[in-house]
């Protein structure tokens, strides 16, 4: 169980050392001036700051939203760690998606609680379509749900074919 805590922490240090690396080396992106590196014609490098939750919802609501999304993402975090300690030795899959899951969203956590917003960089974008900036945190997040998913269909799929 404890090396699946470990990934949590590898995870939140990568995280938070590449948001560090990221604003350091790019100036943040203002309206009417965003300096990027583009990496791929489809992938770019920016740097924003995020006060909202995913995509950007409630990035306005005048600072309340901070320590509700703190709140929330505390109690989400104390849940799958509650989860993953109950989780049984044989399930890794299992183990692994949460343990992804958490170290993205206290990453995320670290942001909120220290500065009020949640730094991206990564921006997918093709011609004028533009797929929400995201972070390491948040592609942990996604990939420790696509593996609960998995989970969950190769789960039931066993239990299906147990049953005849």
């Amino acid at each position: 169980m404890w090396r699946y805590f470990a990934i949590s922490g590898a995870v939140v240090l990568l995280d938070q050392a590449v948001k560090a690396y990221m604003s350091w080396l790019l100036p943040l992106c203002q309206p009417g001036r965003c300096p990027s590196i583009e990496v791929l014609p489809v992938f770019k490098l920016t740097l924003l700051h995020n006060s909202g939750a995913a995509f950007s919802f409630l990035h306005d609501a005048g600072g309340w939203q901070r320590w509700l999304l703190v709140f929330v993402s505390t109690t989400v975090s104390a849940v799958v760690a509650i989860w993953l300690v109950r989780v049984s030795r044989t399930e890794r899959l299992l183990s692994l998606a949460l343990a992804l899951i958490l170290g993205g969203a206290l990453g995320n956590l670290v942001d909120r609680a220290i500065t009020g917003y949640v730094v991206d960089f990564l921006v997918v974008h093709y011609k004028e379509w533009y797929f929400p900036a995201f972070n390491v945190a948040d592609s942990s997040i996604s990939i420790g749900a696509a593996l609960l998913l998995l989970e969950m269909f190769l789960k039931s799929r066993a239990e299906r074919l147990a049953d005849g």
